[in-house]
């Protein structure tokens, strides 16, 4: 075999040309021939025992040429990569083909290549990073949702249903005196305000006493289902109990009853702390990502499509997997969520991309720096990974080998090591950055003339001269 050309494209694209030798594709021909001669009938001789001779005189020359070629195809191109040492990625298609009369093959492969990677700056790069505020507000809203976990349902007599009460109701649904699909249900539990139902339902029920029957009339909103959508029905409904929601006082029974506080005050300050610890791991993780952001914003490369194809469908794979584990199909979960998966894979198309920049960002930042994994820090990620998921290290090791570790542990560090160099700015302060900008701008602009009357273009280049 020879390498005859290498011709680079756009977008990391090249086309090799690899010559095959008489000798070699003959060689090709018979393997071809040896596995397909067993199906091919020839008069006078049992199936499968036809000489190759015989039949190329009977079906023509080139009768297993394109056999012969995906035979040696494979070869000549991994050949073809092994001799010029290049590092290709996503696979590879056949261009064009020519074989002669004295059976010499040319194949002309496109590849994707892994492309050229510059980074105009990796480090002292500037993020927002939010403040890890925690206000009253915050404190109570979060004891609020234990405070109703902590609720209970108590049964009313004799006054009408307000917003708040749990209703259990029995309905059904008219449209032009016909019930619908859908429409009826017994003994429904349902929480006033909680708008689960079509607007305008909840509101009717409100002022209802157990045991009162009436009739509702709805609207449905013009983007429901096809067959309801704007029409106007009548639910007859019937109330049979009215539940008011008791909420335990805020004291400190309260606090030692979901807590392992004693005070309410210790218990308040307890929720505080977590919510600050949560808010300061959310400014950090916003941060980290603003600077991965302004990471990829400094590359420059010119990113095959290959590439980012190979990423996508990794994606959809690791979603169908995550939904298979769960017993769901990827196809049966987008039918429910009414999405093909042309517009699904579409939509993961910018994330692919994304993750791609990120990758090559990295891993240029690894060999600039010369990053390496030792062994403790190979060992650790392991450990990491087997406590996270809560399994033996040993079955980690058996399905993360031991040089994807390797890449990983040396792409966390060229992450760490853009995230330990960034500088932090604070909200307000771009904010303000951003203003003196505008106002630089604005005494930077020429000041205009108020237009009096329409001008001719010498007139008005004139009277630009004046200025």
């Amino acid at each position: 075999m020879l390498v005859k050309n290498i011709e680079k494209k756009e977008k990391s694209i090249a086309l090799l040309t690899v010559e095959i030798e008489k000798e070699e594709f003959e060689e090709a021909i018979n393997a071809a021939y040896k596995k397909n001669k067993g199906r091919i009938n020839v008069p006078g001789f049992r199936k499968g025992k036809a000489p190759l001779k015989i039949i190329e005189n009977m079906y023509g020359k080139s009768v297993f040429y394109e056999d012969a070629v995906d035979e040696i195809a494979p070869e000549a191109y991994v050949f073809a990569v092994e001799q010029e040492k290049l590092e290709v990625v996503g696979r590879p298609s056949i261009a064009d083909m020519d074989i002669t009369d004295d059976r010499v093959l040319t194949l002309t492969f496109r590849t994707a290549l892994y492309p050229e990677v510059n980074l105009k700056q990796y480090k002292g790069l500037e993020a927002v990073k939010g403040e890890a505020v925690v206000t009253d507000e915050d404190v109570a809203g979060e004891i609020e949702i234990v405070r109703s976990k902590n609720s209970r349902l108590v049964s009313v007599e004799g006054r009408e249903a307000t917003m708040g009460d749990t209703v259990t109701i029995d309905f059904e649904g008219f449209l032009d005196g016909v019930p619908f699909e859908g429409g009826k249900a017994e003994q429904y539990s349902l929480k006033l305000g909680s708008n689960s139902f079509v607007p305008g339902f909840e509101d009717q029920v409100a002022g209802m006493k157990a045991g009162e029957e009436k009739d509702i009339n709805i609207t449905f909103p013009t983007d429901y289902a096809p067959e309801l959508a704007g029409k106007d029905v009548i639910f007859k409904v019937k109330v049979h109990e009215v539940k008011e929601t008791i909420y335990p006082e805020l004291d400190d029974e309260f606090a030692k009853d979901v807590s392992e506080f004693d005070t309410f005050e210790e218990y308040k300050k307890s929720v505080a702390d977590k919510l600050k610890k949560e808010k300061e791991e959310a400014a950090k993780t916003a941060f980290r990502q603003g600077l991965v952001q302004k990471l990829i914003d400094n590359l420059e490369a010119d990113i095959p499509d290959e590439m980012i194809d190979e990423q996508l469908e990794k994606m959809v794979e690791d979603y169908a997997s995550s939904l298979q584990a769960q017993g769901i199909a990827l196809e049966e979960y987008l039918r429910m969520v009414g999405v093909s998966m042309e517009d699904f894979v579409k939509s993961g198309r910018v994330n692919a991309e994304n993750q791609v920049k990120v990758s090559l960002a990295l891993k240029k930042i690894v060999e600039l720096e010369n990053l390496e994994a030792s062994d403790e820090e190979i060992e650790a990620e392991y450990k990491k990974l087997a406590e996270n998921y809560k399994i033996e290290i040993d079955r980690v090791k058996a399905v993360v080998p031991l040089e994807q570790m390797k890449t990983d542990v040396v792409m966390i560090k060229a992450e760490d090591l853009v995230c330990a160099s960034g500088v932090e700015i604070k909200a307000e302060s771009k904010a303000a950055e951003k203003s003196e900008d505008e106002t630089a701008k604005e005494k930077e602009a020429p000041k205009k003339k108020p237009a009096a009357k329409k001008t001719s273009k010498k007139t008005s280049e004139k009277d630009t001269e004046e200025q």
